[in-house]
């Protein structure tokens, strides 16, 4: 078969072959520009290079027990495993058998397998002139697309009414508490006469390392909110109480236990979520905390949210954030968009489901491995109907609240700290030494270390 060719002048035929290697070049350059927005997979052009190295990085094997982070050391420009509590080596396949187990902290490592498994979805990257100001559209210190899926998630999740609240984003719950705290305590009141002239009334606050960290004339440690329950000079005082439920370290949802109309009442939400504990019903008072840092695991990324219902009380919220920090970092906020986003898959039943298996699975191995001691005694917890998954769920705490039942035995962090378990002190939470916080949520080798101590501790009785 023959192929017909047009019969052009031989002029036309050298500008039309001479143009080719050009054309290609022209194509070559626009095409990703000319498919934005066009729903193509675009060819990388500046993300290319920070995206390989993202993911050489994370490649590094460090045998399971350490991670490599771009963040993290490095020796001769090449990153090096940073290594989980216990092992070591150059790629932390050395278990050290002398070391302690950290059972101490509350970094919650646990969701980590999670977040593996979606990478692509839950992966940032950010261009070097991203938002370089202070603000957002509008002056506004907060995403409004952020606001829209956090309000969504509560919808979905079902542990907070957020309806007639104004909401605030903050460094963690931390930043968040210390600015109800400021905002709602009262200015110092003018009594008689002392040696200095005047004499202060202060707030009393029942929230012990916030008060005594700011050594505020507007407020001061109260003592715990249990101590002023019958006094007959409370109803004289004022109070703000901080509420957290479900409480830390027991994991049981708690009420206020001051009334009346001297008193105030934050409400710290921190694990009140379906991972934790069952959720009964939607949460609705009058200043709610709520932080990314126990919800998904990003301790390090400090941000977190509060619902206020008072106008005056958000507005000196507000203003203290501002003078503070600024507001919450815009790296963080655009970071927990992109995680909560993620977790809103599949209406959060896969994240929801992955953490609470696991938590439960922990707590049923340390309480059997607790139940056969006579010297140790573990929190009594039950199960819980829970909205969001529709069923009645196991005990899932993040703490285990561990008791030394031996009279002699006055401070039970030591006793496991002779067995090679860091625990924090029941003194910490203004209980009795007799007790001692283990953390639940650490990662896999912490838990399995954590377990195996126990294990032989129990058995030498």
């Amino acid at each position: 078969m023959k192929i017909h060719v047009p019969e052009l002048p031989m002029i036309m035929w050298v500008v039309l072959i001479s143009s080719i290697p050009l054309n290609n070049l022209l194509l070559k350059n626009i095409e990703p520009y000319y498919n934005i927005g066009r729903g193509q997979h675009n060819k990388l052009s500046w993300s290319r290079a920070a995206a390989e190295e993202a993911e050489a990085v994370v490649s590094i094997s460090c045998s399971g027990h350490g991670r490599a982070a771009l963040d993290g050391m490095f020796i001769q420009d090449k990153p090096i495993c940073q290594c989980n509590s216990c092992y070591g080596g150059d790629d932390c396949s050395v278990l050290l058998p002398d070391c302690v187990v950290d059972a101490h902290s509350g970094n919650p490592m646990f969701l980590e397998p999670y977040w593996m498994k979606n990478a692509a979805s839950s992966a940032v990257v950010v261009a070097g002139w991203h938002r370089l100001g202070y603000t957002y559209e509008g002056d506004s210190y907060m995403s409004r697309e952020l606001e829209k899926v956090i309000q969504k998630l509560h919808a979905v999740v079902g542990n907070a009414n957020a309806t007639g609240k104004y909401i605030l984003f903050g460094a963690g719950a931390t930043q968040l508490l210390n600015a109800a705290i400021m905002s709602l305590s009262h200015p110092p009141s003018q009594h008689s006469d002392d040696d200095t002239g005047n004499r202060l009334l202060r707030t009393n606050v029942v929230c012990k390392m916030q008060t005594e960290v700011y050594n505020s004339l507007n407020f001061k440690w109260g003592g715990d909110a249990s101590s002023w329950k019958n006094k007959s000079d409370s109803s004289t005082e004022n109070f703000i109480e901080v509420v957290t439920s479900p409480s830390n370290p027991e994991g049981e949802l708690r009420e206020p236990v001051l009334e009346g109309s001297s008193v105030k009442t934050i409400y710290d939400y921190a694990y009140y979520w379906p991972h934790y504990t069952g959720i009964s019903s939607p949460a609705n008072t009058d200043l709610m905390i709520f932080t990314l840092s126990k919800l998904t695991g990003h301790g390090g990324s400090r941000f977190g949210w509060a619902f206020v219902k008072d106008k005056a009380v958000y507005e000196r919220m507000a203003n203290y954030l501002e003078v503070n920090s600024v507001g919450a970092s815009q790296d963080a906020q655009l970071r927990a968009l992109v995680l909560l986003r993620t977790v809103l898959k599949d209406d959060g039943r896969e994240f929801f489901g992955f953490g609470h298996k696991t938590l439960r699975e922990r707590w049923v191995m340390l309480s059997r491995s607790l139940s056969k001691s006579k010297r140790f005694s573990l929190q009594k917890l039950s199960p819980h109907n829970c909205s969001f998954f529709n069923q009645v769920t196991d005990p899932s705490p993040a703490y285990g609240w561990v008791k030394c039942v031996r009279e002699e035995e006055h401070d039970c962090a030591e006793v496991l700290k002779s067995a090679g378990i860091l625990g924090k002190k029941g003194s910490y939470f203004s209980a009795d030494d007799k007790y001692v916080r283990l953390n639940l949520i650490g990662n896999q080798d912490d838990f399995d270390l954590l377990l195996r101590r126990i294990d032989a501790l129990v058995s030498q009785e």
